[in-house]
């Protein structure tokens, strides 16, 4: 497996069959906009999401987006009662989910919950 990690702090593991981009949302719980570079096009088959923290207040809505076209199935939801370092969530798209060689796709908060917590969020892209 071949690694490459960009200048951006994106980490990018590549493979035969598809790539892991990684990214972060500084803090879910402002309303942000955050597009990842992929390099190499594919379809976003699972997107997984780990908590740096609990949040309050609401629970931290996030979608994706790929060309102004969110991604269909790819919606998560971080729930906020017993919110904690660590919570995982995942989403596996069904549909408006292929993202183009040199694309981006784009991380959308909806800014609900309260306290600054980052996000860290793997895309698994297959060819």
């Amino acid at each position: 497996m071949k690694r490459k990690l960009d200048t951006n702090q994106i980490f990018h593991f590549h493979d035969a069959t598809g790539e892991f981009a990684i990214e972060h949302i500084e803090d879910i719980s402002t309303a942000s906009s955050t597009f990842v570079p992929i390099p190499d096009g594919g379809r976003v088959i699972k997107i997984i999401t780990a908590l740096q923290g609990a949040i309050g207040t609401a629970n931290g809505g996030i979608s994706f987006e790929i060309g102004g076209t969110a991604i269909t199935g790819g919606g998560i939801t971080v729930t906020q009662s017993g919110s904690a370092a660590g919570d995982v969530d995942t989403a596996e798209p069904t549909a408006a989910n292929r993202v183009e060689e040199d694309g981006s796709i784009e991380m959308i908060t909806d800014g609900a919950s309260s306290n600054a917590v980052k996000l860290l969020v793997t895309f698994v892209i297959r060819r």
